[in-house]
């Protein structure tokens, strides 16, 4: 097994290394410079590259080949970064992956623009992989696009809502997060000319995988060392989102925690110096726990529609890939 785990890890840096290529020659000599830079500068600021990576390694569980598969894992690459341009403007965000944000950079123009053009280049780059079933990966990647707006619109109705319930927050992360990591593996599998029946399984892998993710990133905010994260810790309450751990803790909470949870919602956030306050009564309502578990089972629900995929090194490099995900600690 430790055999198979370091020969999926060699794979996956050999591909994100291919992936960082073909990114980088997407946005090579275009002009004009005001543009292009800030595009380069948002593609360049680190990341894994796992969303791509599922366009890849989906292709070949339904027996396509990588080669024919990396426009289109670069092209999910530059919607993501389209979305997280556009966030970081509407959360007034001063740094993403350690670094200055686009908007911080440059200006509020700029970066709104930054954002559009990767979204065009990212249709464009897509094009180059579509043949006969082009209108299906179009359609596939497009409904994902309306999905992570209608996401992010949701996410910003919940920042001035009083109250959000545990199933409505779901169907945003569903749409925010969710719905791109299905667009990953639904795309993949399309381009490497997989079955109904495969597409619509690895689509569904996508979809939980994608909820476990969200969930872990709630998690990592109140529990992960800052110079790793490259984000401030805590920032979801500083910044007063409504997200799993606090809906959660508010529906446990009595007496004095209760209290304070409230006054999170009533101040529009806390100070950062009460982030450890907070995690404390997370602790003591059992929420961080109870988010491990919901991690755990939307991973479960993921891995379990691999049972689809026949070749056991495909099926293998997704599992892998899937608990990099889940594991890591930014």
């Amino acid at each position: 097994m430790k055999v198979l785990q370091n020969e999926f890890a060699v794979l996956y840096e050999k591909q994100r290394l291919k992936i960082e290529d073909k990114i980088s020659r997407v946005l090579i000599n275009r002009k004009p410079e005001s543009l292009y830079e800030p595009c380069s500068y948002i593609m360049q600021s680190g990341g894994k590259r796992l969303r791509p990576l599922l366009v890849l390694f989906s292709a070949r569980a339904c027996g396509g080949e990588f080669k024919n598969a990396y426009n289109a894992a670069a092209a999910v690459e530059l919607l993501h970064n389209f979305t997280l341009v556009h966030d970081d403007i509407m959360d007034n965000a001063d740094k993403r992956r350690g670094r200055v944000t686009t908007h911080k950079k440059y200006d509020l123009s700029t970066a709104i623009l930054t954002g559009d053009n990767l979204l065009a280049v990212a249709y464009l780059t897509l094009l180059k992989d579509c043949r006969e079933n082009d209108k299906s990966v179009l359609a596939t990647f497009t409904q994902g696009v309306i999905e992570v707006c209608e996401g992010q619109s949701l996410d910003k109705d919940f920042e001035v809502r009083k109250n959000v319930s545990l199933a409505e927050y779901l169907e945003m992360i569903n749409k925010k997060t969710a719905a791109l990591l299905e667009v990953c593996c639904s795309v993949g599998a399309q381009i490497g000319g997989g079955s109904k029946d495969k597409i619509k399984a690895l689509s569904l892998f996508g979809r939980n995988l994608g909820i476990a993710f969200q969930l872990q990133d709630d998690l990592l905010d109140i529990t992960a060392k800052e110079a790793e994260f490259g984000k401030i810790i805590g920032g979801d309450l500083v910044e007063g989102k409504k997200t799993f751990l606090f809906i959660r803790a508010l529906e446990k909470a009595r007496g004095k925690d209760k209290t304070k949870l409230l006054e999170v919602i009533k101040n529009k956030g806390i100070q950062k110096s009460q982030v450890g306050e907070y995690r404390d009564i997370y602790h003591r309502l059992g929420v961080l726990e109870e988010t491990e578990g919901e991690i755990a089972r939307y991973t479960r629900l993921a891995l379990k529609s691999l049972k689809a995929v026949e070749d056991e090194k495909a099926r293998g490099a997704l599992e892998w890939l899937a608990n990099s995900l889940i594991n890591r600690n930014k």
